[in-house]
């Protein structure tokens, strides 16, 4: 196998306005998805910002680290991808989303599976991006190290995610907290929510990081002076 050769910090990309298309064109396409979900949802604003809020953070710091570290459009597709599944299911909540609802009538479910795809995703989309700050910033650039402590990361993220969503339940009134939550009467929903985050991470960098490695790679050439 090749080895990856990598810089520690890229410098600003050379060309920063046709290299910032990418990113502004999908915020631009976030921004038209986000505000008709934000103004119309029929779960409610203060649902709408708890569960959009982790991809409103993730934007807010890519936004403004762009320059100093740009990441690979790799990264920024996923990001779009993971931001559009929080808004569908923080629009209706991830219990009573149509298209949950449609798949547990359809395989006889006995719940709403979003909730689960959700926390899939939690796992899925940001391991490119733990994967390629720990590429980037450390010495790890390829190996079984840097596949454990991407999926390590995204399961500490998730399990911290799980107290927010205990805290912010407590915070709540009791039906704000439930929709929040989105149990569904599972005791172990928690649980399933840290394994699903985890399927996810593990099934990204399966799958995937060959491919997430050759977007770093070209975004390293584009940064060469």
């Amino acid at each position: 196998m090749t080895s990856v050769s990598l810089p520690p910090l890229f410098p600003a990309v050379r060309g920063t306005s046709e290299e910032a298309r990418w990113p502004l064109a999908l915020l631009a396409a976030l921004v038209l998805v986000l505000l008709p979900t934000l103004i119309f949802t029929p779960a409610g604003r203060l649902n709408w910002v708890l569960e959009t809020g982790p991809g409103l953070v993730g934007i807010a710091v890519l936004a403004a680290t762009f320059r100093r570290f740009p990441m690979s459009r790799w990264v920024y597709v996923c990001v779009f991808l993971h931001v559009l599944v929080l808004t569908y299911g923080a629009y209706y909540t991830y219990a009573l989303t149509p298209l949950g609802n449609w798949a547990r009538d359809t395989f006889g479910l006995s719940r709403n599976p979003y909730d689960r795809v959700g926390h899939f995703a939690q796992g899925f989309f940001p391991a490119f991006v733990i994967r390629e700050v720990l590429m980037r910033r450390t010495p790890l650039r390829q190996g079984g190290w840097l596949g454990f402590l991407t999926g390590s990361v995204a399961l500490a993220f998730s399990a911290f995610y799980e107290l927010l969503e205990w805290w912010a339940a407590l915070m709540l009134d009791p039906q704000g907290g439930d929709a929040f939550l989105g149990t569904q009467g599972d005791i172990w929903d928690a649980q399933w929510d840290m394994f699903m985050c985890l399927c996810g991470a593990t099934l990204a960098l399966l799958l995937f990081a060959r491919a997430h490695t050759r977007s770093i790679e070209r975004l390293a050439a584009r940064s060469a002076p």
